[in-house]
């Protein structure tokens, strides 16, 4: 059950900072928005009777799964605010089979892509006040998916609880405004092989504060991570997919159970090739990396982040950033895609209004 800390209508409350928003100045900080949604499982594991409630905490026993042993998963999209004042999202029922395929890894219950896309849907409806004006930002969408059920071995929840609440944010990525320095992680890997690094599982996260944390402190933007047998050949950036661009080649790292099957990751892959720009997933070796003419990273809250360096044992190397790029190319492209600029050919977006 949802328990609401605020009597909430179709318009808000006076109090609820809608009135105050300055879109001008809207960063990535927590912003509660006017509706959830929320739908459970029955013992056979099917969802039913999901609804829209208003936006406020959450009852969770102590003896679920989730908040013992780590159940659930995660995802994120955003709606854009189109030039014409519409509001639209991006390949939300490719969200909905990722999230079928961590909750088959996890041994939850998932929604069927039906009842993702339309729970989205409703959700935007609901808060669709909340999604920035064109060009001033995204609402983010954060549907989760958890063991609510409650166990006492270690053994998956009997019900599991399908949540998305939404948060407006700017179009700069945790207020960022400068391209990327990124950090090399060498002993710690984010992911290891039969592990959990291929989807969105809630657990993949935490693990890498510390080392984000002692980054951070060197001035570096984000940490990007090796893999876990030979230590040499790319993965991940913390929440995001690399790329490197080398003349008319753009690589990027296999889908091999540690690397996350982006959704941005994948529309970049397939409009490259519409460009004429041959798209490989292949293993990156460091090596190659720091002779790359450009690399990016791709993700729902990044977008498409351009790198101007990589430092490696010491060693910085500086890439091509600006205008002219292959990587503005593609931010320019996916960017205008789904905020409703350019042609949508694909058929990648889906109109709420």
């Amino acid at each position: 059950m949802a328990n609401s800390h605020r009597q909430t209508t179709n318009r808000g409350t006076e109090d609820d900072g809608y009135d105050k928003m300055d879109w001008d100045k809207l960063t990535y900080q927590v912003i509660p928005t006017d509706y959830m949604y929320i739908m459970k499982s029955n013992e056979d594991g099917i969802f039913s009777n999901g609804c829209l409630v208003p936006f406020g905490t959450i009852q969770l026993e102590p003896h679920s799964s989730v908040l013992n042993y780590g159940q659930g998963l995660f995802e994120g999209m955003k709606a854009y605010r189109r030039p014409d004042g519409g509001v639209q999202i991006f390949r939300p029922e490719e969200n909905a089979m990722r999230a079928q395929m961590g909750a088959d890894r996890l041994l939850m219950a998932a929604p069927s892509v039906e009842q993702y896309t339309d729970a989205v849907k409703q959700v935007v409806r609901a808060n669709k006040r909340w999604v920035p004006p064109f060009g001033k930002g995204a609402l983010y969408i954060r549907p989760l998916l958890f063991g609510s059920g409650s166990v006492m071995g270690i053994s998956p929840a009997p019900q599991c609880t399908f949540l998305i609440y939404t948060n407006p944010i700017c179009n700069v990525y945790k207020g960022r405004t400068t391209p990327m320095d990124l950090l090399i992680e060498e002993k710690l890997p984010r992911a290891y092989p039969g592990g959990t690094g291929g989807v969105k599982n809630i657990g993949n996260y935490s693990s890498v504060f510390h080392v984000m944390k002692e980054a951070k402190a060197k001035g570096f933007t984000d940490v990007l991570f090796l893999d876990a047998v030979e230590h040499k050949y790319v993965e991940e950036v913390t929440s995001c997919n690399a790329f490197i661009v080398k003349g008319n080649l753009i690589s990027t790292s296999p889908l091999i159970g540690t690397i996350l099957p982006g959704i941005t990751r994948k529309s970049i892959i397939k409009l490259a090739r519409d460009l004429g720009y041959k798209a490989e997933e292949r293993k990156i070796s460091v090596d190659e990396l720091l002779e790359a003419d450009e690399v990016f990273c791709t993700g729902t809250a990044v977008g498409i982040s351009e790198v101007r360096s990589v430092t490696y044992q010491n060693k910085r190397v500086e890439f091509k950033t600006g205008a002219d790029t292959v990587t503005q190319r593609l931010y320019d492209m996916i960017t205008g895609i789904q905020t409703g600029l350019l042609e949508d050919k694909n058929e990648w977006v889906v109109k709420i209004d």
